[in-house]
């Protein structure tokens, strides 16, 4: 039987990424997905392409800040 979306989250904390921020939360952050598994990024916006960096992981979901 299939783990449907509760397994190990595509992500870890360190990890950079290029993204695209698709959605914003509701708490004003850019919401990134990698591999379906949202990832919040503050400082962004809907539309923008950025390289990212893990910041922490929950089960859920994850948060990362914009690196240069």
């Amino acid at each position: 039987m299939r783990n449907l979306g509760f397994g190990k989250p595509p992500v870890s904390v360190g990890d950079v990424r290029e993204v695209k921020i698709v959605a914003m939360g509701s708490g004003g952050d850019g919401i990134a997905k990698v591999n379906g598994f949202v990832v919040f990024v503050p400082g962004t916006k809907v539309g923008d392409d950025v390289k990212i960096k893990v910041t922490k992981v929950l089960k859920k979901f994850a948060f990362a800040e914009v690196v240069e």
